[in-house]
């Protein structure tokens, strides 16, 4: 039995009035992001001397294409954290050596966040590494049970914005 699932049988017993279909699916879904997080994702990025979160910033540099640069702004939007968040995420990046800092030429007053080619050169190595292990971790699903999780989560984000 899974902590979700024993919550919902202490509330059964102590209120059995509440329905606790909702908790528990929610309990396993927020469990899950957890555990995968803890046990498999962040231990990767560690191996290659990344916070989960810089990693998000490299990976998001990266796929933005050539020449792997985006203001401070789009980065934060895409991550969804704060600015100060951000700003503390580029600026350990930026002493590592995996990013600079440029001047914004579509914008005399901003900046861009780039990747340096030894930024560049660790993102395709971790990412590689990151989609192997992403594809372990699910590895207990089957490919229409993957697939049908995956829509099924999909809609239940839509469900949630606005």
């Amino acid at each position: 039995m899974d902590r979700a699932q024993k919550a919902a049988d202490q509330w059964a017993r102590e209120r059995p009035d509440l329905d606790t279909d909702a908790m528990v699916l929610l309990g396993r879904l927020g469990e899950a992001a957890l555990v995968i997080a803890r046990d498999r994702l962040n231990p990767v990025f560690a191996g290659f001397g990344l916070q989960p979160g810089e990693f998000d910033v490299l990976a998001t540099l990266r796929r933005s294409g050539a020449p792997y640069a985006l203001t401070p702004t789009d980065l934060y939007e895409a991550a969804m954290i704060s600015s100060g968040s951000m700003t503390n995420r580029i600026d350990r990046l930026e002493k590592a050596g995996f990013v600079t800092r440029q001047p914004n030429p579509a914008d005399k007053r901003g900046t861009l966040v780039a990747l340096t080619a030894e930024g560049l050169a660790l993102i395709d190595r971790a990412v590689g590494t990151h989609v192997a292990n992403q594809q372990a971790a699910l590895a207990v699903l089957e490919d229409g049970e993957r697939e049908q999780l995956s829509r099924l989560l999909e809609k239940l984000l839509a469900g949630q914005q606005g």
